[in-house]
């Protein structure tokens, strides 16, 4: 007996809508039940088979977590279910189940050290796997008995497909960069009538099918906030003072320190959708979006919420290098908890970017630029007007795992740090 609601503790079958024998879908309505309150639909979480019912419609209440019906999840002889009883039926069921034991802590659970094997099926068998998995996989032209499940006893969830790379693909992109070009060259434009067809790389193509999927599955909200830079920029002029030329510290390195700090405030948005449970994270590890076109990637900064400010800027110069020489390695582009996304430099005043999957949120920034707005009253000065550098910030968030409330209060951290950047020193 499902637990329908918070408070339920039992409940009664008013009607089966299935009956032995009967195949069902995802979705589909098991059986009607009652509790004290309501009478709701008990819907299917996978596609399978209603061998055998174990209670029958009826006033009789039923505790909850107590067996009312046996399914499969192929077609088998409901013949070799006609004398089954649950284990322990004739012990007296209690008010209250006990807590599955299956139910995972998304945030007390570590991290397993070492990613859970694919689910293995015999010849023919059926892999445990959600049903958006199983259309993502289908969209992609994944093979699902190859995907590694994280879910629920190795259930295979979308996220696990959005993240596959399968070891082949990882393996040619390893042998190419040693070899220091593209396994696969592309072919040429095609000229046709009028216009010009470009091929993509396998890396562009794979972005845009993620991007796609992400645009389509996340429910994307997006929050804006201008930041004031003088005190920033007359930091960084100082500190930069003490830094070797080749070494000098940009605007973008102290905004990917910001968002890193400000995860303290907010650490709610630090965390990924996992389908059946939200993951937050300990560490913070920034994806730096960089290059254009079929040479975008976004580099990743681990453990930006630790790391200095100057590690960081040696973190991005370093990949901004290997971009350009062809040495940037798949697992320095890894997905991490976070991306943010400059466009300052072509002059864009704001962007709402497109939430990567599994991350919750993305940050947008446009270009700095001189405004002219009104002074502190409180400054003893008689103009009413004065110059100052702003830039505007767009984050984008997945309302599944951050509300607006959370979003709020990151960007509002973010702002914070920026307007008063001497605590990124701490």
């Amino acid at each position: 007996m499902p637990s329908l609601s918070p408070t339920m503790e039992e409940g009664t079958i008013s009607e089966w809508n299935k009956e032995e024998g009967e195949a069902f879908l995802a979705g589909d309505v098991l059986c009607q039940v009652e509790t004290d309150k309501a009478t709701v639909d008990f819907e299917a979480q996978d596609d399978g088979v209603l061998v055998k019912i174990l209670v029958d419609a009826g006033p009789e209440m039923i505790a909850c977590g107590a067996p009312i019906c046996v399914t499969t999840e192929e077609e088998v002889d409901a013949g070799a279910f006609a004398d089954f009883s649950p284990p322990g039926a004739a012990a007296a069921v209690p008010a209250v189940a006990p807590e599955p034991a299956a139910t995972p802590d998304p945030v007390a659970a570590p991290e397993p050290a070492v990613a859970p094997a694919p689910p293995t099926a015999p010849s023919g068998g059926r892999v445990v796997a959600s049903p958006l998995a199983r259309v993502l996989a289908a969209e992609a032209g994944t093979d699902i008995s190859t995907v590694p499940g994280t879910g629920p006893g190795g259930r295979v969830i979308a996220a696990d497909v959005r993240e596959y790379v399968p070891p082949v693909a990882v393996a040619a992109a390893a042998e190419a960069a040693e070899a220091g070009a593209p396994a696969v060259p592309l072919p040429p434009p095609v000229f046709g009538d009028g216009h010009t067809d470009y091929p993509l790389t396998a890396d562009a193509t794979v972005l845009a099918a993620r991007l796609a999927a992400s645009k389509s599955a996340v429910p994307h909200y997006y929050l804006t906030v201008d930041v004031r830079l003088d005190s920033l920029l007359a930091l960084r002029k100082r500190l930069n003072g003490v830094v070797p030329a080749d070494e000098q510290l940009t605007l973008n390195d102290f905004l990917i320190k910001a968002a890193a700090s400000a995860m303290r405030s907010a650490p709610a948005a630090n965390a990924s959708w996992m389908d059946t449970f939200v993951r937050l994270y300990d560490d913070v590890h920034i994806n730096v979006a960089i290059g254009q076109g079929d040479g975008l990637v976004a580099p990743l900064i681990r453990n930006a919420n630790s790391a200095g400010l100057k590690s960081i800027s040696d973190s991005v110069r370093s990949h901004q290098s290997g971009l350009e020489d062809g040495t940037l390695s798949p697992e320095e582009c890894a997905a991490g908890t976070f991306t943010i996304v400059n466009l300052g430099q072509y002059g864009i005043k704001s962007a709402a970017a497109i939430v990567r999957e599994p991350q919750a949120c993305v940050l947008a920034i446009g270009a700095a630029e001189e405004r002219v707005v009104p002074r502190d009253p409180t400054e003893d000065n008689d103009s009413i007007y004065e110059h100052a550098t702003y830039l505007t910030a767009t984050l984008s968030c997945d309302h599944r795992v951050i509300d607006g409330a959370v979003g709020a209060q990151w960007l509002a951290a973010f702002k914070g740090l920026a307007e008063g950047p001497e605590s990124l020193l701490l």
